[in-house]
């Protein structure tokens, strides 16, 4: 496997990056230009950490083409250019863990999450080390505690105190509040800061989003998907929005709700939501917005 753990230079993605780079490349900009720095206003790190976001996030594909993605949601005629809907932002953070441009989130969401739901900073350490060792990739350990740092910054909301208040409330991520922590061990006169995945019904993430990605799930020509599927497969909502069963059958009855064509059937223990017609992805997310 290809994992990546650096290129933000130590930045979390700000709120207004996306459409930045977006705009950027519109106007048919280049990162690599003296002038990036101008047209972006931001300082030369930042130009490279913009770039490296925009990508993790399907922005731009690796050589800096928009996505049709990206044309979706951040043109003048987009769903969201500036990302004022929460649910646009549960998207990007399904775009950000399922892509695996930036590693850690998708080894995150996929892999560590089953293991454990509270943790801290060394147990997430461990876990993707061993993670890259068995996917022979030996991980520099100092570029990884820099990329945990990261991780945890684009989604903790920051305590009140903190005295650079305007920086740490840009985070894209923040407001999602997947995970929080908790408590704070002393354990040998050194603190441990612990964290505490929220594994239950999000608020503000919409089923119409929950469907596209069960609808990426799909196999070419499958017309349904198990629970247990939706529920711990690769890149599942189950796992992706760190949902428990109870809540993950919520968002199958407000599909099934939303959606005459598909059915959910529990018969002889196999659960599965079919599909009785095609769905086009777009279209789901069309419905979404509108």
């Amino acid at each position: 496997m290809k994992f990546q753990f650096s290129g933000h230079d130590k930045f979390k993605c700000k709120h207004f990056w996306l459409k930045k780079a977006y705009d950027f490349r519109v106007d048919n900009n280049k990162f690599t230009d003296d002038q990036a720095v101008v047209n972006l206003g931001v300082g030369k790190n930042m130009v490279t950490s913009i770039r490296y976001w925009s990508k993790s996030f399907g922005i731009l594909d690796e050589d800096d083409k928009i996505s049709d993605f990206a044309h979706y949601i951040f043109s003048d005629q987009g769903k969201d250019p500036f990302c004022e809907d929460v649910g646009t932002i549960w998207l990007l953070h399904y775009k950000l863990a399922t892509i695996n441009k930036a590693s850690l989130y998708n080894i995150f969401f996929n892999y560590f999450i089953k293991e454990r739901l509270e943790f801290n900073k060394d147990h997430l350490f461990d876990f993707i080390k061993i993670h890259c060792q068995k996917n022979n990739y030996e991980v520099n350990e100092n570029t990884l505690q820099s990329d945990i740092s990261v991780f945890l910054k684009s989604y903790i909301r920051p305590k009140r105190h903190n005295k650079n208040i305007e920086d740490s409330h840009s985070g894209l991520l923040q407001e999602l509040n997947i995970f929080k922590e908790f408590e704070i061990d002393k354990i040998n006169e050194e603190q441990k800061i612990w964290y505490r995945v929220q594994n239950n019904y999000k608020e503000g993430l919409p089923y119409q989003i929950v469907l596209f990605t069960i609808l990426n799930q799909l196999k070419k020509n499958d017309k349904s998907i198990s629970f247990r599927e939706m529920l711990k497969g690769l890149n599942s909502p189950g796992l992706i929005f760190a949902l428990n069963p109870n809540d993950l059958y919520q968002y199958i009855q407000k599909i099934t709700n939303g959606f005459e064509s598909i059915i959910f059937s529990e018969t002889a223990g196999n659960q599965l939501l079919q599909f009785n017609s095609n769905f086009d992805k777009l279209s789901v997310l069309d419905d979404y917005y509108s």
